[in-house]
């Protein structure tokens, strides 16, 4: 789920970036360090969607989120530009070179795709506009506004160059200088040029994609590499111009060809699929496998593929018409179950979702329902499948990465047939993955399905209960006295605490380690019927960095009733002066009819704490 707007607005109500020195995360807060705390704008704070509640204490500003602060706590950090080091906090792993290479070049191009979509899109328009005799082809306004897409696309090496310098840290105006270099006309397309006697390769830098990124790139580490060697009195002076006229050439002599190659190489792979299996084929897959790609976060591999073929071929044969399809597919199949449910809280999430899938925004749908009944994957495959096909056998190209309402672009100059082809397996795919998702069905959401312990009460009809241990020995302590409001106040789930008189902490019951905070101070286990469980030793404890703290479990073990999955230091935590509270809360208790804790004033990890009521 991308939390960015919920970020951005945190930020900003926290009194903005300038205010914060500092956040960091437990297993349920962002953990702010604010400049000054009269800034932040509680109450507003509190009514933010994702928000349960604000404690402001001596320790830290924190914002209780739920568990959910795992995936809030990146996006946060991504914006802010920290790296999450520091204080209490998690080290931040280090980034494997292929995801960094990926997570950059999706975030420059995210930004160079809106002037090109507006080109695409602009181009159906002038396509429409000319076909009903309003203005004709050869008139002077249809070419003064044609000239925004050829701009668009002649100069793509100058808006890769801002982007890419951006994302890269590289100075922008250096990057463009470079871009606009390349691309004048004593360089760009010029034969028999050669550099100090070395001949140089006839190159086209307009439309291109690879060089200019390529050259970028080097142009960052000749600024490090420069940065080290000049005095600092001189690098204002000398570092600009010795790193325009070191990069310069080494892409005139090896970037250039090397781009060159790269998207060749690409064109060749396609056309030996298309030669062999056909292009319809991958048109097909992709248009059906996009939302589980999307899933597991492969999403945005092909940002290259394509953007190589409108700089090479000056149309994309595969991916542009697959993820439209795919996207309209997505609607179809939410809206499938709309139609199915007869449930108001489900029609209105498939409502919403179907809608935003509509607008070319899948990832709700995707991560609010797909991933939860996994059968509206095989409605797309289908649906989606059969779009793609018909796409990719009529030879469907597209003009402009556009999405639905983009689809005039299609047009090209004049290219109707293509189109209409394109039209036809838009609506395949709707109705194709609606009608399947319909027939497939909602499936159960997936609920508590153990057999009772024992009948609660007297009557035994499918009323059932889930016993829970406790995780520790010590003294039974009512959730709402334990010392802290995200807790005490059930925001995050029926429990109860334990004042422990031993360190070991034991699994209370049978089932997987979901998480467990760096710290080892908070573990979170899932049983094999559902129930999700977490257990937090103390309050403010994250304060101690681990300190005190011992695991003997990670994070995807099974563990039994008993085991042995966490050690503490009861007394080293007291003496920092801090309470060893052990919180035990059921983080799903909405799914369940009642959590009852038990009134048992002793408690050993043989016992029972808890009963979750199915």
């Amino acid at each position: 789920m991308n939390y960015e707007n919920f970020c951005n607005q945190l930020i900003e109500l926290v009194g903005g970036k300038e205010n914060i020195q500092s956040v960091t995360n437990c297993m349920t807060r962002l953990r702010f360090k604010l400049k000054d705390r009269n800034l932040a704008k509680t109450e507003e704070i509190k009514e933010l969607p994702d928000v349960i509640d604000v404690v402001s204490n001596d320790v830290a500003y924190q914002v209780i989120i739920g568990t959910q602060v795992q995936d809030i706590r990146p996006e946060m950090n991504q914006i802010l530009g920290l790296s999450g080091e520091g204080n209490n906090s998690t080290p931040a792993e280090k980034e494997k070179p292929i995801t960094m290479a990926l997570r950059i070049l999706s975030e420059a191009m995210g930004p160079i795709l809106i002037p090109i979509m507006a080109a695409g899109l602009l181009a159906g328009i002038l396509s429409l506009i000319s076909l009903t005799g309003l203005v004709s082809a050869e008139s002077s306004t249809y070419l003064i506004l044609d000239a925004i897409r050829q701009s668009v696309f002649f100069f793509l090496p100058v808006l890769i160059a801002i982007s890419f310098g951006r994302q890269l840290g590289v100075n922008e105006y250096l990057a463009v200088t470079i871009a606009l270099t390349l691309m004048s006309d004593t360089i760009n397309g010029a034969k028999g040029l050669d550099f100090l006697g070395l001949k140089l390769p006839e190159t086209t830098y307009s439309n291109s994609f690879f060089p200019i990124i390529l050259s970028i790139i080097f142009m960052k580490y000749v600024g490090k590499a420069l940065d080290k060697i000049i005095p600092k009195a001189l690098q204002y002076f000398f570092c600009p111009v010795l790193t325009l006229i070191i990069t310069l050439p080494v892409t005139l002599i090896l970037f250039g060809p090397m781009g060159t190659y790269i998207g060749d190489i690409l064109n060749f792979v396609f056309e030996f699929v298309s030669n062999t299996l056909g292009s319809w084929s991958v048109v097909m897959l992709y248009a059906a496998l996009q939302p589980f790609l999307i899933t597991i976060g492969a999403g945005n591999f092909i940002i290259p593929i394509f953007m190589n073929s409108y700089a090479t071929l000056g149309y994309d044969p595969v991916f542009t018409p697959a993820w439209i399809i795919s996207d309209i597919a997505v609607c179809g199949a939410v809206l499938g179950y709309f139609f199915r449910s007869k449930d108001k809280k489900q029609k209105q999430l498939f409502g919403t979702t179907a809608f935003s899938a509509f607008m070319g925004v899948t990832e709700p749908a995707v991560y609010g329902v797909f991933v939860k009944y996994r059968r509206p994957y095989l409605a797309v495959i289908i649906g989606g499948g059969l779009g793609g096909l018909f796409a990719g056998v009529m030879k469907v190209v597209g003009y402009a990465p556009v999405g639905l309402f983009g689809i005039a672009s299609f047009i090209g100059e004049n290219n109707y047939q293509n189109f209409y082809m394109m039209v036809i397996a838009v609506i395949i795919g709707f109705v194709g993955a609606g009608i399947a998702a319909f027939i497939l069905g909602i499936p159960e959401d997936d609920k508590v399905n153990a057999k009772p312990a024992e009948p609660v009460g007297s009557n035994a009809e499918a009323v059932t209960k889930l016993l829970i241990k406790a995780p520790v020995k010590g003294k039974n302590v009512a959730l709402s006295n334990v010392n802290d409001k995200a807790f005490s106040s059930s925001a995050l789930g029926k429990g109860l605490g334990i004042e422990p008189e031993e360190d070991l902490i034991h699994a209370p019951v049978n089932g997987e380690v979901v998480s467990l905070f760096p710290t080892n101070h908070a573990i979170g286990i899932k049983t094999e019927y559902g129930v999700e469980l977490l257990i937090h030793i103390g309050i403010n404890t994250v304060e101690l960095d681990g300190k005190y703290f011992e695991a003997y479990v990670k994070q995807g073990d099974k563990v039994s009733v008993g085991d042995k999955i966490l050690k503490a230091d009861m007394a080293g935590i007291r003496s920092e002066g801090y309470d060893p509270v052990v919180i035990t809360v059921i983080t799903n208790t909405a799914d369940y009819l009642d959590v009852l804790p038990t009134n048992d004033p002793s408690l050993n990890s043989k016992e029972d704490c808890l009963t979750v009521v199915v």
